[in-house]
């Protein structure tokens, strides 16, 4: 049985909750980063940034960048799966959800991130369509 493990992008994109908020801005700032993760020293996860983020704790309240960190204003993930979670279970998940990305964590520790659009994709390939 295939697990998420296989399927989830390892070592995703994550800054350190000590790191400035102008960081997260700096990577948010690329068109195909919709969130940075957040983890502490031990690699557990401690949440997401995302533009709404900086935005609403940092912006609109006048903070500055430089002196905010982004463990001060990440926010909790909605959902995190473990790697050790079935795919068939992983897909019916994201799809009950409608979440499009999803942190994967092994004992809290951020280990990857699972996409639909890759899960869908390695689905397809375990169960391929039949030949005409």
């Amino acid at each position: 049985m295939s697990r998420v493990r296989e399927a989830m992008v390892p070592e995703p994109r994550t800054l350190d909750a000590s790191a400035p908020a102008s960081e997260a801005g700096q990577l948010l700032a690329r068109p195909e980063v919709h969130a940075v993760f957040v983890s502490d020293g031990d690699g557990r996860l401690v949440g997401v940034v995302t533009r709404k983020t900086l935005v609403r704790e940092v912006v609109a309240p006048g903070r500055s960048p430089a002196e905010t960190t982004v463990g001060e204003i990440a926010e909790e993930p909605h959902y995190t799966i473990d790697s050790n979670m079935d795919l068939e279970a992983a897909f019916h998940f994201l799809e009950e959800h409608d979440a499009e990305r999803v942190p994967v964590v092994e004992e809290g520790r951020l280990v990857g991130m699972l996409s639909r659009e890759l899960l869908h994709r390695r689905l397809a390939e375990d169960d391929p369509a039949p030949e005409p």
